[in-house]
C-alpha cells in the first residue's frame, strides 16, 4: 500500500489513503453514499477521489499524530458505471440473507469511506469537506459515527476483533494476490450496522452471554466448543475450508449510540482477501451450523444495513478515475 510521510527523522507520520492494515483508531466515520445518475454525477465524484489524497492532506497536518487516514470503496453498480471493462473476480452486490428467524438483508450503497483518526474532530472536518466537495453527485445512504469503548469493547462487553490477523498475517488474509493479479492490493469489504437489545440483553446471567459470545468477558479467554446445541458467535464467525485451513478477515468495527435515542449498536466492518469467507461466515451466523441453528447474538443485535464493496489499491483507484476523466 501507498503511504506518503511527512516530518523527517523518527517523528515521521504516515498521512494516507487505502491503508488497510492502518492501526485500530479511536474515532472513525462510517459514511455510505449513493451516486445520482447521468455522467455529470460520475465526473464530478471522480474529480473528488482525484484530489482525496489532498484533502486527507490538508486535514491531517492540524495534528499529525492524529493519524488521519481514509478508504475508498466502490460497491459493485458504481464500478460497472466507471465502464473500465474489467472487474475484481468476487465483487458483488450484497445478497440477502433469510434465516428462519433472523435475516441480513441489503441496503443501497455505490460509495463507502472509511474515515479513520485518534481524533473525532479530524474525522468530522474531513466528513464535512468531503461531502461539500461532493455537493448533489451523491447522496448519503447510512452515517454512523464510531468511538472506542474502553480497552476495545463493543456496548455488549466484549472485547471485539480478538481473532484479528497481525503482523505479515493481515496482507494475507485481507489483501488479494495473484489469483487476481489486476486487483492485487485491494481488499474485499463488507459493512453491516447492528443494533442491540441492551435491557434484554443485560438480564442474561454472565455466564450465559459467555456461552454466546464464546469468550470470558474479563479475560477474554476463548471457551471450549459446545459440543451440543446451538454454536457460540466466536465458533460461527471461524471458517475454516475443506483442506483445515482457517481463513481471517480484519475486522475494524466500532461501538456507536445515542443513548438519549435509546440507540446502542456496533458497525460491523470486515476487510477480506476472499469475499467468499465473509459470506461464509455470515452464513453460519444467519441460517445456522446446522440449518436452523443460528447465533445466538443476533437474538438480541439485529442487522438494519448490508452492502458490499471492494477497496482498490492506490494504483487501482487512479486508473479507475483516469477511465472516466479520459
Amino acid at each position: 500500500m501507498e503511504a506518503r510521510m511527512v516530518g523527517s527523522g523518527w517523528d515521521r507520520v504516515p498521512i494516507d489513503s487505502q491503508s488497510i492494515d492502518a492501526p485500530l483508531s479511536r474515532a472513525a466515520v462510517f459514511l455510505t453514499l449513493t451516486v445520482a445518475e447521468g455522467h455529470e454525477a460520475l465526473q464530478a465524484v471522480a474529480g473528488i477521489l482525484d484530489g482525496l489524497d489532498d484533502l486527507i492532506k490538508t486535514v491531517g497536518f492540524r495534528d499529525l499524530n492524529g493519524r488521519l487516514s481514509c478508504i475508498t470503496a466502490l460497491g459493485s453498480a458504481l464500478w460497472d458505471r466507471f465502464q473500465t471493462g474489467k472487474r475484481p473476480k468476487e465483487l458483488r452486490p450484497f445478497v440477502p440473507i433469510e434465516g428462519a428467524k433472523h435475516t441480513a438483508p441489503a441496503t443501497p450503497g455505490d460509495l463507502f469511506f472509511h474515515i479513520r483518526a485518534e481524533r473525532e474532530d479530524l474525522c468530522f472536518e474531513f466528513e464535512r469537506l468531503l461531502l461539500d466537495q461532493l455537493g448533489s453527485s451523491v447522496t448519503v445512504a447510512d452515517e454512523v459515527v464510531g468511538f472506542r469503548y474502553f480497552d476495545s469493547r463493543d456496548l455488549l462487553g466484549f472485547v471485539d476483533g480478538t481473532a484479528n490477523p497481525t503482523g505479515h498475517d493481515i496482507g494475507a488474509s485481507t489483501l488479494v494476490g495473484s489469483e487476481d493479479q489486476a486487483f492485487a492490493g485491494g481488499s474485499y469489504l463488507v459493512v453491516q450496522k447492528y443494533l442491540h437489545q441492551m435491557q434484554p440483553w443485560a438480564r442474561l446471567a454472565k455466564d450465559e452471554q459467555e456461552r454466546i459470545i464464546g469468550r470470558e468477558i474479563v479475560s477474554n479467554v476463548e471457551l471450549p466448543d459446545a459440543t451440543s446445541g446451538q454454536k457460540s458467535h466466536k465458533t460461527l464467525a471461524t471458517i475454516v475450508d475443506d483442506d483445515g485451513t482457517e481463513h481471517d478477515i480484519l475486522r475494524d468495527n466500532m461501538p456507536f449510540g445515542r443513548p438519549g435515542q435509546g440507540e446502542y449498536g456496533t458497525y460491523f466492518i470486515g476487510y477480506s482477501r476472499h469475499l467468499w469467507v465473509t459470506q461464509k461466515m455470515l452464513e453460519r451466523m444467519f441460517l445456522g451450523d446446522p440449518p436452523g441453528m443460528h447465533d445466538r447474538l443476533l437474538d438480541f443485535s439485529t442487522a438494519h444495513t448490508g452492502a458490499v464493496f471492494f477497496a482498490p489499491a492506490p494504483r487501482t483507484l487512479s486508473e479507475l478515475v483516469e477511465a472516466v476523466q479520459a
